[in-house]
């Protein structure tokens, strides 16, 4: 069964900032947000929840197909969504976008 979830920590889109490269490593990866220097590391859930977010651009999409892949309950899905995101705008790595029409 499919819950339609809305996420009032996040923004309804995202994309991945300007300048930013990804470089993988294994199950892991590290962004760098070339415009500044400054990068972050992802462990292979990371990688996995900015995978999903580069594809399907909307939060709430995302903790519906990691709950499909995780045996974790959707509540600790969405808080470490939500952390994940948060870090990564101010970091300028994502960027918030209008929803398409």
């Amino acid at each position: 069964m499919r819950f339609s979830l809305t996420l009032p920590m996040l923004p309804s889109r995202v994309e991945i900032g300007e300048s930013v490269i990804l470089q993988r490593l294994n199950d892991e990866a590290v962004l760098l947000n070339m415009s500044n220097q400054q990068y972050y590391g992802l462990n292979d859930t990371g990688t996995r929840m900015w995978e999903l977010l580069m594809e399907l651009g909307e939060p709430s999409k995302v903790v519906t197909q990691l709950q499909e892949e995780y045996s974790v309950p959707s509540a600790t899905l969405q808080a470490d969504l939500e952390t994940l995101v948060g870090e990564l705008l101010q970091a300028g790595l994502l960027r918030a976008t209008s929803p398409t029409v």
